[in-house]
């Protein structure tokens, strides 16, 4: 059981970094959000519904980074005084 688990998070790493390749600042981070958020929602939730925190986790993740991603991008860089 411990090698399934294993073998799916190697997986679903190398798939996250291959899916960076050609993305946007804001694509890059809604998906490192949504992974993050399906993490930490599979671990918080109970035994029966890690499927379901994951799911949920994963989609708040994602909608989190994406804004956070949309922030960094307006931002305007500081050369000093004009």
């Amino acid at each position: 059981m411990k090698t399934k688990i294993a073998l799916s998070c190697v997986a679903a790493a190398s798939l996250f970094l291959v899916s960076c390749n050609g993305t946007t600042p804001q694509q890059n981070s809604a998906l490192t959000g949504a992974a993050a958020g399906a993490a930490i929602g599979a671990l918080a939730a109970g035994d029966g519904d890690r499927a379901e925190g994951a799911l949920i986790g994963g989609a708040i993740g994602g909608v989190a980074g994406g804004v956070m991603g949309q922030n960094k991008r307006n931002q305007r860089p500081y050369y000093g005084p004009y």
